[in-house]
């Protein structure tokens, strides 16, 4: 007899899922019976919240949801911190878990991991919530999930199962055809857009996220129109060291002068959120001349600035269609106001910063066409402001931004490895942050991704030191010990080293390209610096 758990492997196969993380436990066990005879591949996190950064990971890589396999009640509070961030960077994230009985929902019994409401709960995470009352709810669910993976602004959607439905017999089915459309761009509006851009003499244009997997399109749009490309940290990797791209954060003064001087401002997939748009809160973004904005989420069209001109759709498709209406090359001064920004904003980096970028350096240099994964920490903090690239990366991707989680990056790492075994995969996270998750060691270990942890050891929280000394607070909490960091790499049967100085490091990195697991190098900072 196929059970409802079963056929819910059996439907993620279908829908070409490849890995899926989570624990198993009493309330989802029926799953993993259907798992046993599956081509999907588990992964097991130490911790639920690992399992969400882990499928956050794989998501932003893989272009694929990434899955989750938890149990009622904690397993599911475990990983909101997780779905939070992914609902903040528009990362497809299928949540699936079980849910006690419905007949027991309020009746306070004192059940196994119960929870008064479970998905009201959630609610207020997500509006994709779905709860199965019956095994023929279970396709529809399924589909009403990837609709939104693949047609609106993703996010994280959850699935629950009451834990006497999950082992019910399940019906012949049959998953239901898309449902949702893309987007598309009103013609009046594209021609709108087209006709200021023949106008302007100084175009500018702002990437974000959704611009990942359209980074050939918007540069190809650039070239045409002649116009720098300022891209936040989740648009960083998709448009490379191109010669109009300008990999730094809208809010240097440098970059804002810049967007001040446009006669006209594109942004393409970017909600021009506080932490790329004003990270140092001093609400000095400049006031538009004329801005054009391309979206999928028609919510961003009510919000400031305000638009001359609306764009709902995909950046790719909508940028293909005002090209098309558009001479083949506009000619300009892009080149050089590209090349003057990059220079103004690399020239007056502060010394601290500069040795950051110093660092970033020698890990693209070391493993160029590479993925770099960040948590909340100073190296991450200087590549978000500024990131030169010389080589290309295939991603740049933190949680310094938006949710702004720490912990975040091991287990993601670990997701992005997986979606991507071939290409070399860098973890930036700081002492504290790596103390988060500092289990999920163990799960790189098991599922033998070749990650580079790299730790920046400043023996504490130092950018949070630094902000109460200059708000004139006296530190207090911002030094936890740290464990000694090689003998926690012996201790998980890894590669460990300890480095103080940049060329040791450089050398270090110069060994590890063909490391078949993962490796830990702690980067040792004193007060001077690194």
């Amino acid at each position: 007899m196929k059970t409802v758990g079963v056929a819910m492997v059996e439907m993620l196969e279908q829908l070409e899922t490849e890995v899926v993380f989570g624990i198993p436990g009493a309330h989802t066990i029926e799953l993993y019976r259907g798992l046993a005879a599956s081509r999907i591949r588990h992964i097991t996190p130490r911790h639920e919240q690992g399992a969400g950064f882990m499928a956050d990971g794989y998501a932003r890589v893989s272009g694929k949801p990434g899955v989750c396999l938890l149990i009622t009640g904690p397993g599911l509070t475990n990983a909101l911190t997780a779905m939070a961030q992914a609902m903040q960077d528009s990362i497809p994230m299928l949540v699936i878990t079980g849910v006690n009985p419905p007949e027991s929902f309020g009746h306070g019994r004192g059940l196994l991991h119960e929870l008064p409401d479970q998905q009201g709960l959630i609610r207020a995470m997500t509006p994709h919530t779905y709860s199965l009352r019956s095994a023929e709810d279970l396709p529809g669910a399924l589909r009403a999930a990837f609709d939104v993976f693949e047609s609106d602004r993703p996010g994280p959607v959850h699935i629950e199962i009451p834990t006497d439905l999950m082992s019910a017999p399940m019906p012949d089915y049959t998953i239901p055809p898309p449902s949702r459309r893309t987007p598309t761009a009103d013609e009046t509006a594209v021609q709108a857009a087209a006709e200021l851009i023949r106008q302007a003499k100084a175009p500018l244009l702002l990437a974000g996220g959704g611009c990942n997997g359209a980074g050939d399109e918007v540069l190809k749009f650039a070239e045409q129109i002649d116009a720098p490309v300022i891209s936040t940290a989740n648009a960083r990797a998709a448009l490379g060291g191109h010669r109009l791209h300008v990999p730094a954060s809208a809010s240097l003064p440098a970059v804002r002068d810049v967007i001040a001087s446009a006669d006209l401002v594109i942004a393409l997939g970017t909600e021009m959120g506080a932490t790329d748009y004003d990270a140092y809160m001093d609400g000095g973004f400049p006031i538009l001349q004329h801005f054009i904005r391309v979206d999928v989420d028609a919510v961003r069209f009510t919000q400031v600035p305000a638009c001359d001109v609306s764009l709902h759709g995909h950046a790719a498709q909508t940028l293909a269609e005002i090209r098309a209406l558009l001479p083949s090359a506009m000619g300009g001064t892009g080149d050089a106001r590209a090349g003057a920004l990059r220079a103004a904003v690399a020239s007056v980096s502060d010394s601290a910063m500069a040795a950051d970028l110093a660092v970033l350096k020698a890990v693209t240099d070391a493993l160029p066409g590479g993925i770099i994964v960040g948590d909340s920490t100073q190296l991450v903090y200087s590549g978000n402001l500024f990131l030169p690239m010389a080589h290309s990366l295939l991603g740049w991707f933190n949680s310094a931004t938006g949710y702004g989680t720490l912990g975040y990056a091991p287990p993601a790492a670990v997701g992005a490895s997986l979606a991507r075994p071939d290409v070399p995969v860098v973890c930036l996270v700081g002492d504290g942050g790596l103390q988060f998750s500092i289990a999920e060691l163990a799960a790189a270990k098991d599922a033998k991704t070749p990650v580079v942890f790299l730790v920046w050891n400043n023996a504490g929280y130092r950018e949070i030191e630094t902000y109460m000394i200059d708000a004139e607070i006296a530190p207090i909490g911002i030094d936890p010990s740290c464990p000694d960091l090689m003998k926690i790499a012996a201790a998980y049967d890894m590669p460990g080293s300890r480095v103080e100085d940049l060329e040791t490091l450089k050398a270090t990195l110069a060994d590890v390209k063909h490391a078949s697991g993962p490796i830990l190098i702690e980067c040792v900072v004193s007060q001077e610096g690194f």
